[in-house]
């Protein structure tokens, strides 16, 4: 093996490391903005119906 295979590999290597990485930290921040949106989803569908509920509990 000369040195250009041995820093071939080590390039590889260190990319698929690096992309691993950069994914794991992407799907982290994807999954939290789809809690984030149904977590605001769910929140107004409760303050519309406790709305409602007291509403028509009023009168």
């Amino acid at each position: 093996m000369n040195k250009n295979t041995v820093w071939t590999i080590l390039g590889v290597i260190g990319a698929v490391v690096i992309a691993w990485w950069l994914v794991n930290i992407l799907f982290a921040v994807l999954g939290l903005i789809v809690k984030l949106a149904l977590v605001a989803v769910v929140a107004v569908v409760v303050y519309f119906s406790l709305r409602a509920f007291f509403r028509s509990g009023a009168d």
